[in-house]
């Protein structure tokens, strides 16, 4: 039996919806995924490491993008060499800025990929340059080959954690957030679920033909995929999120990442606008919300399995996240509310359900170009892109060497700015890509979004300070 039908995929088989999708010029994807690691690696062990891990035995990553006579793509699989696709960069990629640190040279390096180094198609969609100066290793996934959740959990089996070098990462299983919005709701609930999937989908439909954001000093547009790109990496503790989640009810993790967009966007456009700013304007990101059963890393076995709820592939609806400018106020905290009764109505939804049907309705009956051209509307009418992708809860290693970070971006879009968060033992790293010519310094709105997950945090703990009682006088 060929390796591709034990892991549960057949050889010449043809793109999926969402696949076809991403090779389309308008919406083609690259998924850039950066490894630190604690020491400099040779490029010996790095062969060794890929060679004997899934990937040279996935079927996705040993096949060839073609197209039959019938002009459908399918995948055919080819005899994979290695030293294609292992790009060894021994020395610093800056040499003209010896002053530049790694984290900034490494982001200079991934910012001129999202731009102008798409994959090559006369060998299978992946790659790995291995910065060795800078500890890291860049491994790049066409988004046809997965999406982000398959792409993390076939890359940690290669990994094993740092206190236990025989145990595979823990990896995250926890039950859809957005199913568990729905569950236990009586009468009132499903007529509210009905309701909000009614007006969130027209909504949707309306962003797709004509609706657009208000034209704002972070607002792309049509043609902004082509410009050259800045990347920054905002750092947050775990810690300092689960502080501010305990001060407000019931809030999850996401709240709290809305909160601090919301804020940090929030300054950013108080004082870089040239025009009077609305209290209240609407800042409208795209959110890929992951559909299966379970929202986090999946055991890669399961993933490969076809009778799987959690099957291998691209598996995630959109949804329209809309945050909004308010001029700073008492309390930090409001941003967090204000996001969290947003998201609440928007998990109760049918929307990221709906969006992924009708998506792939449309591919099936109209075709992989309109269903691309509405794509491509949808982030030419809204502000930013936002993911979020829980990683592993412990510290790993790859033969032998720890892993110091995981962080990932994509290619350039339409948009100014996406965002693309993934936490990491204790640590969450959002890795901020800009369209240099209209956000020219993408770290300082790297510093918004830190300072404002420290100003929640200490609005929490100053919120569980017990109250002074006034001392007795004689």
């Amino acid at each position: 039996m060929q390796p591709s039908q034990k892991m549960g995929m057949e050889s010449n088989e043809p793109l999926t919806p969402a696949g076809r999708l991403f090779v389309q010029p308008a919406t083609e994807l690259v998924i850039n995924c950066v490894l630190g690691i604690d020491q400099s690696v040779g490029l010996e062990t790095v062969h060794s490491v890929v060679s004997n891990s899934l990937i040279v035995k996935h079927p996705r990553f040993t096949s060839l993008l073609v197209t039959d006579k019938h002009g459908r793509e399918r995948w055919k699989r080819v005899d994979i060499e290695l030293d294609r696709h292992i790009i060894f960069v021994p020395d610093p990629v800056n040499d003209d800025n010896s002053d530049d640190d790694d984290e900034v040279a490494v982001n200079d390096y991934l910012a001129n990929l999202t731009v102008s180094c798409p994959l090559s198609t006369d060998k299978p969609l992946w790659e790995m340059h291995v910065l060795d100066a800078h500890k890291c290793v860049v491994i790049r996934f066409h988004h046809a080959l997965g999406d982000g959740v398959s792409l993390l959990s076939l890359l940690l089996t290669t990994c094993r954690r740092v206190s236990d070098g025989e145990k595979v990462p823990t990896v995250e299983t926890t039950s859809s957030a957005v199913r568990n919005s729905r569950e236990g709701a009586g009468i009132c609930g499903w007529l509210k679920m009905m309701w909000l999937t009614l007006v969130y989908m027209v909504e949707f439909c309306m962003t797709c033909l004509w609706v657009r954001d208000k034209e704002t000093v972070v607002r792309g547009g049509a043609g902004v995929e082509l410009w050259p790109r800045k990347l920054a990496t905002a750092k947050f503790s775990l810690d300092d999120m689960k502080t501010v989640k305990s001060a407000v009810v019931n809030a999850t993790i996401n709240d709290i990442l809305f909160g601090v967009i919301s804020s940090g966007l929030s300054r950013y456009l108080e004082n870089h606008s040239t025009k009077p700013l609305r209290e209240g304007l609407q800042i409208t990101g795209a959110a890929m919300v992951n559909l299966r059963k379970s929202s986090g890393l999946q055991e890669t076995t399961e993933l490969m399995n076809k009778n799987s709820g959690s099957r291998w592939g691209n598996k995630f609806g959109m949804m329209l996240l809309p945050v909004y400018y308010h001029a700073r106020g008492s309390d930090p905290l409001q941003y967090v509310k204000r996001a969290k009764i947003m998201i609440d109505n928007k998990k109760l939804s049918l929307e990221a359900f709906l969006s992924y049907k009708i998506g792939y309705f449309i591919m099936k009956c109209l075709g992989a170009r309109f269903a691309s051209l509405l794509n491509y509307r949808i982030i030419c009418n809204t502000t930013f892109t936002i993911s979020n992708l829980v990683g592993p809860k412990e510290r790993i290693m790859i033969a032998g060497i720890p892993v110091t970070y995981i962080r990932a971006t994509s290619s350039s879009l339409a948009h100014a700015i996406t965002m693309h968060m993934v936490s990491y033992a204790g640590k969450a790293d959002m890795q901020i890509l800009v369209a240099k010519d209209i956000i020219p310094h993408p770290e300082i709105l790297a510093k918004y979004f830190e300072d404002a997950l420290l100003e929640m945090k200490e609005a929490a703990l100053a919120a569980k300070l017990p109250a002074k009682c006034p001392q007795n006088s004689g």
